[in-house]
């Protein structure tokens, strides 16, 4: 969904509240106080449960199983990231493993969504594309997909080389990388990443980055550039999902496939759970293939702030949320 217009003389103390909601979702600092700390852990509680499925995997899949019988694939992750511990990637690896064998044993349209860096790329790279291949060849066991997300600018070339890596080493074609739209380098990237088959989930990006890396995240020239990386994947028939809740761009690219007759088996609308349910009800109703995003687990900091940093009035959101009752 689009950003809801505020009054002109409102927009720059709304931009400012947006960075400083993104700022404050990559001080880990911070983080360590909301999520360790049970009086806040409270209440951070009572504003993710609004954008996230619960702290388990049956809680998780539980949450998928209803967005399969609406119609829609499902994408879930347990969220984490920066682990600096060796020990700790490890067991989270496992919680993954856990979810992977537990997608298959119920034979659930869903793919499994990670960051590298949770499964322990910050400890040592060559320990998180060991475990991510893990899960990958888990995955592929089943028939299903693994989506890597998107991190920090400063971890890209890691990401892409072990994306790369997966594939051309490992023969995982079931592997996909998440692609923001708003860095710079995406127009250098996005060709090369097309060369390989893995699915491109396209997004807009949410990170906190400098005007050197990154569009404004509100900025016209983010939404051409949206626009025009989602019509160069729609119309090369290389997999994609088209991940925005942005109207605009979605009734765009709604024409587009239309028009050219884009074959429904390569691309999907995706959203995330909490965000946009009615957009996707309604591309699905009009018979384009979709997705909905499930995420679970304690680590929810970062998301839930740039969730609600993409449009600041969820700040009221969040503030009923608090104020109500116990999640």
């Amino acid at each position: 969904m689009s950003a809801p217009a505020f009054p002109a003389q409102w927009q720059a103390l709304v931009d400012q509240a947006a960075t400083a909601l993104r700022a404050l979702a990559l001080d880990e600092s911070a983080k360590e106080k909301f999520c360790k700390d049970p009086l806040l852990r409270a209440y951070m509680h009572k504003v993710s449960h609004r954008y996230v499925a619960g702290q388990t995997v049956a809680q998780a899949l539980a949450r998928v199983e209803g967005i399969l019988a609406q119609g829609h694939a499902a994408s879930v992750e347990y969220m984490g990231e920066s682990v600096r511990d060796e020990a700790f990637a490890m067991a989270e690896t496992e919680v993954f493993m856990e979810l992977t064998r537990a997608v298959g044993q119920r034979n659930l349209n869903c793919s499994i969504s990670l960051d590298l860096s949770h499964v322990g790329s910050m400890v040592d790279l060559e320990l998180g594309y060991r475990n991510l291949r893990r899960v990958a060849l888990a995955a592929a066991e089943i028939n299903r997909e693994v989506m890597i997300s998107m991190e920090g600018a400063d971890r890209a070339d890691d990401i892409y080389a072990i994306y790369a890596r997966l594939h051309k080493e490992d023969g995982l074609h079931n592997v996909g990388i998440t692609v923001p739209a708003k860095r710079h380098r995406t127009a250098q990237d996005l060709p090369a990443l097309m060369k390989i088959p893995g699915r491109i989930r396209l997004v807009k990006g949410a990170f906190l980055e400098s005007a050197q890396i990154s569009y404004d995240r509100n900025s016209a020239e983010l939404a051409a550039a949206y626009r025009r990386y989602a019509g160069e994947l729609l119309l090369s028939g290389h997999k994609c999902s088209i991940a925005t809740h942005d109207r605009a761009i979605q009734a765009d690219l709604s024409e587009l496939i239309l028009k050219e007759r884009v074959d429904p088996r390569w691309y999907e609308f995706e959203s995330l759970i909490g965000l946009g349910a009615e957009n996707i009800a309604e591309l699905k109703a009009r018979g384009f293939p979709t997705r909905e995003y499930v995420v679970f687990g304690e680590e929810h900091f970062l998301y839930v702030l740039n969730r609600i940093a993409e449009e600041p009035v969820r700040v009221y959101q969040a503030i009923v949320d608090v104020m109500g009752a116990p999640a």
